[in-house]
């Protein structure tokens, strides 16, 4: 009651509480601001990578929404540190607190945050995309998809395989189907007693005739080796990525029909055994002893 009686003291208590009224209106402006501009900046960002094209495709939407959620946090840590300042907290001690936290989030998440490291710079070169056949950690397969952590990819077995982008980024990708072709190289070998010019020309025969095989580049049949028990012949074509596997068994069936129908042979190695006969055994006489001479 005391108080209440005391002019000095109620104008001071009414100028403090007017002078933080203001802060606090100022404080919730920005912050309004704030969350406004995040949320405009976020769709912007988003919009302009979507729209960047890359190799003649556009880009990845996982990349776009990452960078627009990154964008809005940067904004939004912006913006509350100005709110923290406006309202009488030291902006100094209030980095501080949050690069002690920082670093030791980013400690305890190392691998996690490679992973999403590892996760951006493949979005944005984009070595693979989803449904291309590629060659990751020696596992080949079919990229199902991606994000910023984990590749997935279907391998030819049917399993589903959960790739770490920081795995996959730091080994060597092979992207099967980014030329739209592949090559099937098979090699037989034939008697030396066979025409070679009949065994070439089936191998370029039999895979002009495959519809799979692709016109250009045209197949190509060489004299490669002269093994042991056979003189090698090796036939070259090319065929799309997803035909690759069918036509290359199915023209190795072939060529070992039609090689046998025209009169070819496959020879294989042969094992001679030798039979020695054993030496006859030396009988000895311990008990006789040869005198010796001088």
């Amino acid at each position: 009651m005391a108080l209440s009686g005391d002019p000095v003291m109620m104008r001071s208590l009414a100028a403090t509480l007017g002078a933080f009224s203001m802060r606090l209106v100022v404080a919730l402006l920005i912050l309004a601001v704030t969350l406004w501009l995040a949320k405009k900046l976020g769709q912007v960002a988003e919009r302009a990578l979507s729209r960047l094209p890359h190799h003649h495709q556009p880009a990845d939407q996982t990349l776009a929404t990452f960078v627009s959620t990154l964008v809005k946090y940067v904004v939004v840590a912006i913006g509350l540190v100005a709110v923290l300042q406006q309202l009488g907290v030291q902006a100094t001690s209030v980095l501080a607190v949050l690069g002690a936290a920082s670093l030791a989030i980013g400690l305890a998440l190392q691998g996690t945050l490679g992973n999403v490291a590892a996760g951006v710079m493949l979005l944005l070169l984009r070595p693979y995309r989803a449904g291309d056949r590629v060659e990751l950690n020696g596992r080949q397969g079919k990229v199902m998809g991606m994000d910023l952590f984990n590749t997935r990819l279907l391998d030819y077995d049917g399993l589903t395989l959960f790739l770490p982008n920081g795995k996959v980024f730091g080994d060597m990708i092979v992207n099967i189907s980014q030329a739209g072709r592949r090559r099937i190289d098979l090699t037989f070998g034939v008697d030396y007693e066979d025409d070679l010019d009949v065994a070439l020309a089936t191998l370029v025969e039999l895979a002009e005739a495959d519809a799979r095989v692709l016109k250009e580049p045209r197949p190509w049949a060489k004299v490669t080796a002269t093994a042991d028990s056979a003189v090698n012949v090796t036939l070259r074509c090319w065929t799309r990525p997803d035909d690759w596997m069918d036509a290359k068994f199915d023209l190795t069936k072939q060529v070992k029909e039609t090689f046998e129908a025209r009169g070819l042979s496959f020879p294989y190695p042969h094992q001679v055994a030798v039979e020695r006969t054993p030496k006859p055994a030396v009988r000895r006489n311990p008990g006789k002893r040869v005198a010796k001479t001088s």
